[in-house]
Formats: structure tokens, sequence, C-alpha cells
């Protein structure tokens, strides 16, 4: 069983995200979230943007190119049964 998180961005809606795994690089986590316990599922690589003093983790979506490559590599080689198209 994956580990079910809540996302709730600035006045929107609520979404639930099962987390597939998290990884830190040189100094920041990341977080590989999916909608969907089954199958061929969308997935997200969410950075995790929070400070000392934040009562809440605070995340965003990792849309830089170059930085999505190589935090999926880290995913793929983490999760051998796991392929993440780009």
């Amino acid at each position: 069983m994956m580990e079910k998180i809540k996302f709730c961005a600035d006045g929107a809606e609520e979404v639930e995200f099962y987390v597939l795994e998290q990884t830190r690089i040189n100094g920041t986590s990341y977080i590989l979230v999916t909608d969907s316990e089954e199958g061929d599922a969308e997935c997200l690589i969410l950075k995790d943007r929070s400070e000392d003093k934040d009562t809440d983790s605070i995340y965003e979506i990792v849309e830089d190119d170059t930085e999505l490559m190589a935090v999926s590599k880290v995913f793929e080689e983490l999760l051998e049964d796991v392929e993440i198209e780009r």
C-alpha cells in the first residue's frame, strides 16, 4: 500500500496523490507521485520548497527540463520496475 498524501493549491480543490518514492539531491527533497495505484498512471515529480519556519510542506511541480531529466533518472534507478516517460 502506497502512502496517500493530499495537496491543496492556493484556493483550489484538494487533490490526492500516491507517493511512489522520495529522494534528496543536493540538499533538495523530491517526491514522485501518481494519481492512481494501478496501471499506467500519470506521475509528477514534486520539489519541496518548504523552509524551516513553514508548518506545512510546500511542493511545486518540477518543470525545468534539465532538472526533470536528472531527477527522473534517479527515480528510475530507485524503482527498478518503473519507466518514466518524459
